[in-house]
């Protein structure tokens, strides 16, 4: 008897008990399912959390903190000179540095239109470097020109949520507004906008602002006009910190509200951070040691400062994905667990009903090996049946997943989530089947023709 045979009469034997067949592959296809579901569930979890690691910047963005001198120089901890606009001019000439971005935070700004106000996520004083290393892109009007900055102009970029809650939303007005032109007051002063962002959101905001607009619209048709506020949400801190940021030049920022106030008196200007982009990813290490050697000769070898990078965020990101992989791993693998034994107690039970049918086998010329061949192949088919019914039901349950929650990060089910469950399930009815088909194949030929 050839395994073509052994696989046809397996197949046969299935298919004559149909119901049982298919209440015995239920274990398998629930563990299936949750298994591929699971490993969708993570894998959209690691997409939304990249997408904001991408969003800050990207992997070669580089950022240059303060940080208390060591312990051998702490005699020289009141001269640190802090991070200064001579370490950003010095960082640009490090030949594997290709964007040095200097910041000059303006805390708590109020912006203001007319009689309307609203509190940026950040008003700060930029080069136009900060556009390569923040990954933005003026969508109307232009940024401010090198000429703007040196001259401390007043005038200014304004993220798509600044536009937003001066001026109206699109969702609001129905329509879009660009400001370009007009002028808006920043601490009472008064600044012109010459530039604007696009809109920034990630998928998962994606999904909340159409909800929220079909919603809308749903009550609209019941209640009338309901405003309803739309358009980024504070839950993607990145993309929502995108959407309401507010760029003025650097000197302006220095000159109309540092040096005036007297927060700073130093001619050389204390920024409050400096961000830094490589050239190329694979040299980061000589990258970093190259900025390194330029601030210990700027800062007169004090050591007051440290690099953090977005590599940091992957590492930990990574830890993460891990860790619920393996505990929703552990889980499907239970379930799998749990529809391996509930084919072997029915292997088991199908043996008790066919000793006479085996003992015929057995008689006629069939070998233990073809026995123990003929149970391992009806577990194994059962067990792949029931794996394949598993992968179709995972379909089904991601689906009942977005419906129940639909402004998540969507699942995202991978080929190789569906060939482990496969493989993992063909392997429980391997493990399930050896008892039994051990059992079948010592028989003893005359004993099982005698049973009744």
């Amino acid at each position: 008897m050839n395994l073509l045979n052994i696989l046809h009469v397996g197949l046969k034997e299935i298919w004559a008990h149909k119901a049982r067949s298919l209440l015995t592959m239920l274990g398998i296809v629930l563990g299936v399912a949750s298994l591929v579901a699971m490993a969708a569930i993570v894998k959209g979890m690691e997409n939304g959390m990249k997408e904001s690691i991408i969003a800050f910047g990207g992997l070669d963005k580089v950022l240059v903190r303060e940080e208390d001198v060591p312990a051998h120089q702490e005699h020289l901890a009141d001269q640190a000179p802090g991070r200064t606009i001579v370490d950003a001019y010095a960082l640009k000439q490090a030949p594997l540095i290709k964007a040095v971005s200097p910041e000059i935070s303006l805390s708590k700004a109020v912006i203001g239109y007319g009689t309307k106000r609203t509190r940026a996520s950040e008003c700060v004083g930029v080069w136009r470097d900060v556009l390569e290393m923040n990954l933005m892109d003026v969508e109307h009007g232009r940024f401010f020109t090198e000429y703007e900055d040196e001259q401390a102009r007043n005038v200014c970029v304004i993220g798509a949520g600044i536009r937003n809650d001066l001026f109206g939303s699109p969702e609001d007005i129905g329509r879009e507004i660009i400001p370009i032109g007009k002028e808006i007051t920043i601490y009472n002063q008064p600044f012109r906008i010459i530039g604007m962002y696009r809109f920034y959101e990630s998928e998962q905001d994606r999904k909340e602002r159409e909800l929220a607009a079909s919603q809308a619209a749903e009550e609209q048709k019941k209640t009338g006009p309901n405003r309803r506020k739309g358009w980024g949400s504070r839950r993607g801190y990145a993309f929502f910190h995108k959407n309401n940021v507010v760029h003025i030049p650097l000197n302006t920022a220095w000159l109309r509200f540092r040096a005036a106030s007297g927060q700073n008196e130093q001619p050389d200007p204390r920024l409050t951070d400096v961000d830094i982009k490589v050239a190329n990813l694979e040299l980061m290490e000589p990258a970093l040691q190259q900025a390194r050697n330029i601030l210990l000769m700027t800062h007169r070898g004090i050591e007051d400062f440290t690099f953090r990078s977005q590599e940091d965020q992957i590492e930990e990101i990574n830890k993460r994905i891990r860790n619920a992989r393996l505990s929703g791993g552990i889980i499907a693998g239970l379930s799998l667990l749990i529809g391996g034994i509930g084919i072997m107690n029915i292997m088991l039970a199908s043996i008790n009903e066919r000793i006479r049918e085996i003992g015929t086998c057995k008689a006629i010329g069939a070998t233990d090996t073809v026995i123990f061949l003929q149970i391992i192949a009806e577990s194994i088919a059962l067990a792949i049946f029931g794996g394949l019914m598993g992968l179709v039901a995972s379909y089904g349950l991601v689906e009942i997943l977005q419906i129940m929650s639909p402004t998540q990060n969507s699942p995202v089910i991978t080929p190789t989530a569906m060939l482990v469950a496969v493989v993992f399930s063909g392997l429980v009815g391997i493990a399930a089947g050896l008892f039994p088909a051990f059992k079948a194949a010592q028989l003893d030929p005359i004993v099982a023709l005698r049973y009744e």
